[in-house]
């Protein structure tokens, strides 16, 4: 039987550092499998130093996350685009990343449905595509997974810190920031999920391989509990933002700072959507 229905609500691109924390590629799995957003671009961004040499991080970041939309079988977008390996510079850049979120920001709005810039990552694309075509940012909405009080001990802050400040920086610009004091304790236990993806067909024995197979600096000790901080932006793309907290600043574009989401709605949705694909 189908699924109780479900409208689309809002269109979005999705900008991560795939080769990087394999959160991400959970959150790109649940927007996949979400009804309620139409995914429109899929863009992959450079990885921190502390990961490697940084040299084809980014297109190796694009593959992993096309591959797992094919286990999905979910190819729409069929090309994930990738960005320079290198920060911010603060001239113009040409990138296939960029151009996508040009492109996809440029579109006609598909049924009226407003436009989700979602980056659980550096800004570094989203800063190219700006500076390459300002008149883009009132096209869209960012909802950024990074920053913090302190943003120097934040990661996706100062993995690419000219880019955050060029990009918060834009007056024309609608932020929805989930800071790392909210999206840190988006969290599941490993048990948890270890079950879940050996329970959930193809695609969940994919990230449960992903997980298993983890290429990291030898400083980085697992606990019991992973966080899940990518996802966060669900609550605005395929949930809704009821059970959350935010505060809001400015009225022309709002800027919003969640400060509490609903791990429960998230995580219950994700498994429920993973196993029902599986």
């Amino acid at each position: 039987m189908d699924m109780i229905r479900v409208e689309p609500k809002c269109r979005v691109i999705i900008d991560n550092d795939w080769a990087g924390d394999p959160d991400g590629l959970v959150g790109l799995a649940h927007h996949a499998l979400s009804a309620a957003n139409r995914i429109v671009a899929v863009t992959a961004s450079l990885t921190n130093p502390m990961f490697g040499p940084p040299e084809g991080r980014a297109v190796a970041g694009a593959d992993l996350a096309a591959e797992l939309l094919r286990v999905l079988k979910l190819t729409a977008p069929s090309t994930v685009h990738a960005g320079p390996d290198a920060p911010f510079t603060g001239q113009p850049r040409e990138s296939a990343a960029a151009r996508a979120i040009i492109a996809a920001a440029a579109a006609p709005a598909g049924a009226g449905l407003p436009l989700i810039l979602v980056c659980a990552g550096p800004l570094t694309n989203v800063a190219d595509a700006l500076l390459l075509e300002p008149a883009i940012a009132s096209a869209f909405t960012l909802a950024w997974v990074g920053g913090a009080e302190v943003n120097g001990d934040e990661y996706n802050y100062f993995t690419d810190p000219a880019a955050a400040e060029f990009v918060l920086g834009n007056q024309d610009l609608a932020v929805w920031q989930f800071p790392a004091e909210t999206y840190r304790r988006i969290v599941a236990p490993v048990a948890e999920l270890d079950q879940l993806f050996r329970t959930a067909g193809p695609a969940g024995t994919w990230l449960w391989e992903l997980f298993h197979g983890l290429d990291v600096p030898d400083f980085v000790k697992f606990g019991p509990l992973w966080c899940l901080g990518d996802s966060a932006p669900l609550v605005v793309t395929g949930l809704d933002d009821v059970t959350s907290t935010f505060t809001e600043a400015g009225t022309h574009p709002v800027r919003r700072t969640y400060t509490a989401v609903d791990t429960r709605l998230i995580m219950a949705d994700f498994a429920a959507k993973l196993r029902l694909q599986g």
